[in-house]
């Protein structure tokens, strides 16, 4: 069976998540998920890659527009290596620059109301990591 790549976007509330099709060709959007302390946070993530059978992980790394680490680089590093040892999967950084602004005026346009945008930008943003990631793998 192929292994599928889970795409996130690391933020200090939620995470959004997106996950590639088997043939690793697509990312759809899976919503976000909300961190409830390390051992909770562990068991979700290990359910995840169960059920979707997740082969790598593809993390989202907030570089400023000029390519240095962003404020939130170290904080992402840390949960991404966290999350690779609690599940001995491997980790890929991915340069997630403009995603978020990317993810807005996806939701634009969509004419998303405002309480369902803060919800999907998320999950928005971890497909157009994940979708970047695997383009660049083809």
């Amino acid at each position: 069976m192929d292994m599928r790549v889970l795409g996130i976007d690391y933020g200090d509330k939620n995470i959004g998540l997106a996950v590639s099709d088997p043939l690793r060709i697509t990312a759809q959007g899976l919503g976000f998920y909300q961190q409830k302390g390390k051992k909770k946070d562990r068991e979700y993530f290990q359910g995840l890659v169960a059920e979707y059978s997740i082969g790598r992980i593809v993390v989202g790394l907030p570089l400023r527009m000029d390519g240095t680490p962003g404020s939130r680089v170290e904080k992402t590093r840390r949960f991404a290596d966290w999350l690779g040892s609690a599940l001995g999967i491997p980790i890929v950084f991915w340069d997630e620059r403009l995603t978020t602004k990317e993810a807005f005026r996806i939701l634009r346009e969509q004419k998303a109301a405002p309480k369902k945008k803060k919800a999907l930008k998320d999950q928005i943003s971890a497909s157009l990591i994940l979708a970047s990631y695997l383009e660049s793998e083809r």
